[in-house]
């Protein structure tokens, strides 16, 4: 009998109605011969509902009493869901994290999953049960209860899959598939059907919201195949699996779009061992994440270092860097919001040329200026102003033709 791990995001269990729809295809899918484990995420708008809550009660909570909290939000959708499941004539039964076998390290918020021991499930699929497990959670070796970060679900999902050697891992969630672009900004962006871990890795690290990126990562490392697909249709996803030789004729698999950067920029810096050092250790110290980061080249013992951020943390950056540009006797700091990452991806890029060249030539002919550049094997990555960010869009992906006119009775609407 096959094993299948589902899971299934906020919005697809965002309401009672949802729920009981995500409840009948798992017990569609049991009828159709398969032992089901379902991975279920909180309702959407709880968790942020209760961070905000947490932070009304205490400004600063204990990051051991957030996770508490936080993780109730996928218990209860679980609860909600196997109660559903059974309603219909079902058989189903919830699990939290730590009753799933989940076991982390102690990094509250951002846990890394460090072995699962899934023996309760196999037991429960044993006897029939369909198998709902909270999301986003795991368990202490001591016991106390962690969470995995945003997206974590996707991540309990993957692993979950792995560790059960399940034959199917599917990630339904509010979109068909992973597209060449999002479609709200690319009306002729087209459902990619398969893609490599690398790629969505690279894709889902430069602001498409498909999955986490850690969970993608798992899936890599340890060769855990999985379909994203829609949790409101019944069409096929798209298949993220290992790289085959095919796939490198596809040079640009796919564009995305990282909104609200801050760009900052240290003059005058000296090009001396160390220097980068100080000022990094300083930035990371405050846990401010660095994306792209750019230096030039030393003119007369003196460079400009430029970097990346999310401009929710511009001003505690700003704050932080301004003694230290004094203390290393760089000649002023430079902030600037507004900005947004342009990346195109594509394994192909390893065996074609001219990419880079066609991208910026585009660009430049519509009069988009480029701010920053950062590339690697497979992806090109630029900074533009934010209000040019959705036209370049457009642009790159009609240049490299990755789209096509949809037929105007496409299947696009969700099924009843």
């Amino acid at each position: 009998m096959r094993l299948v791990v589902q899971k299934y995001g906020g919005t697809s269990v965002g309401t009672p109605e949802r729920i009981r729809k995500v409840a009948r295809r798992l017990i569609e899918t049991q009828r159709d011969g398969c032992q089901v484990v379902a991975v279920i995420s909180a309702m959407a708008g709880v968790t942020d509902n209760l961070l905000k809550l947490a932070q009304e009660i205490s400004p600063e909570p204990t990051k051991c009493e957030l996770d508490n909290l936080l993780s109730t939000g996928e218990r209860a959708a679980s609860a909600l869901t196997a109660m559903a499941v059974n309603a219909l004539g079902g058989r189903a039964i919830s699990l939290t994290g730590a009753q799933a076998g989940i076991l982390t390290d102690r990094n509250y918020t951002k846990a890394h999953i460090a072995n699962i021991s899934p023996r309760q499930i196999h037991e429960l699929l044993s006897d029939d049960y369909i198998v709902i497990v909270a999301g986003f959670q795991g368990q202490t070796p001591e016991g106390e209860t962690t969470t995995l970060g945003r997206g974590g679900s996707d991540l309990t999902a993957i692993a979950l899959a792995g560790a059960l050697n399940a034959d199917a891992c599917q990630i339904f969630t509010d979109v068909d598939g992973v597209f060449t672009c999002d479609p709200r900004i690319v009306k002729e962006a087209e459902k990619l059907h398969e893609m490599a871990y690398d790629e969505l890795l690279e894709m889902a690290g430069s602001g498409a919201k498909i999955m986490q990126s850690r969970a993608v990562e798992f899936a890599k490392k340890f060769g855990v195949e999985f379909e994203v697909r829609s949790s409101f249709k019944k069409s096929r996803g798209t298949i993220a699996k290992e790289e085959t030789p095919s796939m490198e004729d596809v040079v640009i698999r796919g564009i995305s779009l990282d909104r609200h950067q801050a760009k900052l920029s240290i003059a005058g810096v000296r090009d001396e061992p160390g220097i980068a050092g100080r000022i990094f250790s300083n930035i990371a110290a405050a846990h401010i994440i660095v994306d792209m980061i750019v230096q030039n080249a030393s003119i007369a013992g003196t460079t400009d270092l430029s970097f990346t951020i999310h401009e929710d943390e511009l001003e505690n950056a700003r704050k932080i860097l301004m003694p230290v540009v004094g203390e290393i006797g760089a000649k002023r700091l430079n902030t600037m919001s507004g900005v947004a990452k342009l990346s195109v991806v594509g394994i192909g890029m390893r065996s074609h040329s001219g990419v880079a060249a066609r991208m910026f030539e585009c660009l430049g002919r519509n009069s988009i200026n480029i701010q920053m550049v950062s590339t690697s094997e497979i992806k090109i990555a630029v900074i533009l102003d934010e209000k040019d960010a959705e036209r370049a869009a457009r642009l790159i992906h009609a240049e490299f033709g990755l789209g096509r006119l949809l037929p105007a009775a496409s299947a696009t609407q969700p099924l009843a």
